[in-house]
């Protein structure tokens, strides 16, 4: 059934884990309405793009789904959501819950997959993040994406993620496997608790297993390592980035939020984070999730990508 009709089964399983989802958090609002709402906005308003190879690299197809808007006016600001997993689990399918509260603003949304480790050692992933940021640039036409409101989020690795894909400096060299001549840029950064610093867990007292698998037996795996941290990218002239961090993270350290936003600062980069008290690894509260999803919508209506009244 899923190879016959991919798109009519993905819309009708977001529209039934949207209702869920709705009915399950929100007891104290009227959650039959809310929850047709929502199902509306995915079955309705949006049409669905699955599977689309934006890039191959090592026999790999690279995939991403596109969630596009009927309606409303073009282009369309437009979020690319990159999946967490340690860089070498996960899968974009797995967060498409996620992508929900962007398309009930209206946005364009593109969901994507990338060379995990199994597939692909550092950098594999970062390349491929940028192929995927390529990819919008080049499709914006097509597909009535605004280039110049393209926001990127993700948690965790996929945290990690939008930062680099968002901050790196094209003379790091990791942008050579999509060539193009429009530049790679975004409008903003949504970081939920991603990894900033990339050397600091392969050894130490903050070692973690899924960044030494990651870098595998590398010979120059602090080398790689530092090119692929969001830290070494730092600069005047990034866009605005959001950071969502616990202060109890016991798999990304709560310090790597509070670094990258030291520094942003000092760079004179607009920047926000935001701490969540006794916060740990994602699985925040439903109070907690509310603040995060306003947070977002404030900081992107500063930032010009969305209009207030959305």
């Amino acid at each position: 059934m899923w190879q016959r009709n991919p798109v009519r089964l993905l819309t009708r399983c977001l529209a039934l884990l949207a209702a869920v989802l709705v009915a399950l958090a929100a007891p104290a609002l009227a959650a039959d309405e809310t929850a047709h709402d929502w199902a509306a906005v995915v079955g309705n308003e949006y049409r669905i793009l699955p599977n689309i190879t934006y890039h191959v690299a090592n026999q790999y197809e690279a995939k991403l789904d596109v969630y596009l808007p009927r309606n409303g006016p073009k282009p369309a600001p437009t979020l690319i959501y990159i999946h967490g997993g340690g860089w070498v689990g996960g899968l974009k399918e797995s967060v498409a819950l996620r992508l929900l509260p962007y398309m009930k603003l209206g946005m364009a949304v593109v969901n994507v997959e990338y060379r995990l480790g199994r597939v692909s050692l550092a950098p594999a992933a970062v390349a491929d993040c940028r192929c995927a940021l390529r990819w919008v640039i080049e499709h914006a036409d097509e597909h009535g994406f605004d280039p110049s409101r393209i926001v990127v989020t993700g948690t965790s690795a996929g945290g990690h993620l939008s930062l680099t894909t968002g901050m790196l400096d094209p003379a790091a060299g990791l942008d050579n496997e999509c060539p193009g001549e429009k530049p790679l840029q975004v409008a903003a950064i949504v970081n939920f608790y991603g990894i900033t610093d990339v050397g600091s867990l392969l050894s130490g007292p903050n070692q973690k297993s899924y960044a030494v698998a990651w870098l595998g037996s590398l010979a120059n795996a602090q080398e790689v390592a530092r090119r692929v941290s969001p830290m070494t990218y730092v600069r005047k002239g990034l866009p605005p980035t959001l950071t969502i961090h616990g202060d109890a993270d016991p798999t990304v350290p709560y310090e790597h939020g509070v670094q990258l936003h030291k520094a942003l600062d000092k760079a004179g980069v607009a920047n926000q984070l935001l701490t969540i008290p006794g916060g740990r690894h994602g699985g925040f509260t439903n109070e907690e999730t509310l603040r995060i999803q306003k947070t977002i919508d404030e900081f992107l209506i500063k930032h010009g990508i969305l209009r207030a009244t959305s």
